[in-house]
């Protein structure tokens, strides 16, 4: 351990100007030493690091950044609102599992929020900010300009759900396939009357899910009924709503894309004297932690979250380190847990 790591100011920008000239060096001779560079004459080392010492000073990760090196920093960028964060199930396994798999690579991570009225000024502070190695982005909105600003900025990133327009890196499941497992096993039971509950409208996975639906239908044979549709927004609150809307058009049965949805629509359901699942059979989508112990507990499409954040650190750390030239994509499968809510 050098002896200025137990120090207390923090070496930023400028402060690494006035070591470089208190010590007699320029400022890049600094930042070689403050990253243990073996190139750095003995001499100008021990003076450099004396004057770090006499003042105190802390290289902080900025400063390591001055020489070129890496800061250990990756950036998790979820464009959302916090009244989604901690309402809608798949974010906080998300971030545990990004936190998790970063600590166990020696890496950081720093944490944005971005409600979409301020996604400019999120862009401009991710493209700003020196600390990062690199970015995972997730929960996109189709033609997403934090997207489209990253890939121009040439700095490392990686996408939680994939994005058309632009050849970047991602991991995802197949949202439209999960989506169609789910509605032909509605059919297989016998359901004619199949609703389903969206997420967040222009999102691809919603858009996805949708798609998978509506095909399903019409390979089955049946018209896909608008009546039969509404938005959830990805909330309980919203799939109770949503379910409200639905229920006058008499479906026998209902594919909510997350579990949160689910189970609104079943407490609504529930509130009528309508039973789960004999009168109104429902599926859901994330196996999230509460869908198993749920009465009735739900059956559902069981997204791998934890696997897709891991993955997404791995890839990134990978383009980080390795730089390579082809673009990486990863799709995980997903499974159907049928339980007894359908």
């Amino acid at each position: 351990m050098q002896k200025w790591e137990r120090s207390q100011k923090v070496a930023d920008l400028s402060t690494i100007e006035e070591i470089a000239k208190e010590a007699g060096v320029s400022r890049s001779t600094v930042s070689r030493v403050i990253n243990n560079d073996p190139n750095v004459n003995e001499q100008t080392r021990e003076r450099v690091l004396e004057v770090v010492n006499s003042n105190n000073y802390v290289p902080n990760r900025a400063a390591r950044k001055l020489a070129g090196g890496r800061t250990g920093v990756i950036g998790l960028v979820i464009p959302i609102g916090v009244s989604r964060l901690f309402v809608e199930p798949f974010f906080p396994i998300l971030i545990q599992s990004v936190t998790n798999r970063c600590n166990q690579v020696n890496r950081s991570v720093m944490f944005w929020l971005g409600e979409p009225e301020y996604e400019r000024r999120s862009i401009t502070q991710i493209l700003s900010n020196d600390l990062l190695d690199g970015v995972i982005v997730s929960s996109l909105k189709d033609q997403d300009p934090i997207v489209a600003a990253l890939h121009h900025s040439q700095i490392p990133f990686v996408l939680i759900g994939r994005y058309r327009d632009l050849p970047v890196n991602f991991v995802d499941i197949d949202n439209e396939k999960c989506a169609q497992v789910a509605v032909n096993y509605l059919l297989q039971t016998g359901r004619k009357r199949i609703a389903t509950i969206t997420g967040v409208a222009d999102t691809m996975v919603s858009r996805e899910r949708l798609d998978g639906y509506r095909a399903t239908l019409a390979k089955a044979g049946f018209a896909v009924d608008n009546n039969l549709i509404a938005e959830g927004g990805f909330v309980e609150e919203g799939g109770y709503a949503a379910m409200a809307k639905i229920f006058p058009h008499k479906p026998d049965a209902v594919f909510a894309t997350n579990d949160a949805m689910a189970v609104g629509a079943i407490r609504f359901l529930r509130e009528q004297g309508v039973r789960v699942p004999e009168d109104v059979g429902v599926v859901g989508f994330d196996d999230a932690p509460f869908a198993a112990s749920y009465k009735p507990a739900l059956t559902t499409i069981a997204q791998p979250i934890g696997e897709l954040g891991r993955r997404a650190v791995d890839m990134l750390v990978n383009v980080i380190e390795q730089q390579p030239n082809d673009v990486m994509n990863e799709i995980f499968a997903s499974d159907l847990i049928i339980r007894e809510s359908a």
